[in-house]
């Protein structure tokens, strides 16, 4: 309780970093993942190959991908772009999945009666086809925020890692606290943010709610 007491500033800093390393990525890996998933649903032709890059691309291992790239960005070893553009690969690869099968899940009907009534391809994407997409894409969501939450604490390795910061600091002093606080509150983070999503997929899907007393009756 001392070493916590008498570093604070430190571990608020190293929080702040890795909420800013693990949510960065998501945010952007969501704004790409998108128009990618409309493009494969579009063109079906697609979809396929996207996916199985995807898995490729989350199958490199995360420790060689924080290494490499900075001689492919030419960053600096201890810049966090490359621990941004890391994860923002790994959101894009996990995530075009689940945005490819939630605009899939648009039924047929739905879709055609919003043409019917003028909708472009873009306005219908907004507010026929999103919305109907949104659990499937919330599922992937928040697997890919609570995988970024744990990541990041590699980045450690190149002394970029927020939280892991801690854990790096525990073992070179054989000291356990600081990798017991870092533990903490990357399990504090992961369940915060899942919770957070859970709570705007329902401000999101009100349908959802007015449904589910229905669906209990029948």
């Amino acid at each position: 309780m001392t070493w916590i007491g008498d570093n604070l500033g430190l571990i608020w800093e190293q929080l702040r970093e890795h909420l800013y390393l693990a949510i960065l990525p998501v945010i952007l890996g969501l704004i790409i993942s998108v128009p990618l998933g409309y493009v494969a649903t579009r063109y079906s032709w697609l979809a396929n190959p996207l996916i199985a890059f995807g898995g490729l691309l989350y199958s490199l291992p995360s420790i060689a991908l924080f290494i490499v790239l900075p001689a492919i960005l030419g960053t600096k070893v201890l810049s966090t772009v490359n621990i941004i553009v890391a994860l923002t690969i790994y959101t894009v690869s996990l995530l075009i999945r689940n945005v490819i099968d939630g605009l899939r899940s648009v039924p047929p009907d739905v879709r055609q009666s919003a043409i019917a009534v003028g909708y472009g391809d873009l306005h219908r994407l907004i507010a026929v086809d999103l919305p109907i997409a949104v659990p499937v894409i919330f599922t992937g969501l928040r697997v890919v925020t609570v995988a970024n939450i744990s990541m990041v604490s590699v980045g450690a390795v190149i002394g970029i890692g927020g939280l892991g910061e801690l854990f790096t600091l525990g073992f070179q002093k054989a000291f356990l606290t600081p990798v017991v606080v870092g533990v903490v509150l990357s399990l504090a983070l992961a369940l915060l943010a899942d919770l957070l999503l859970v709570t705007l997929q329902r401000v999101l899907t009100p349908w959802a709610r007015a449904m589910a007393p229905v669906a209990e009756v029948a």
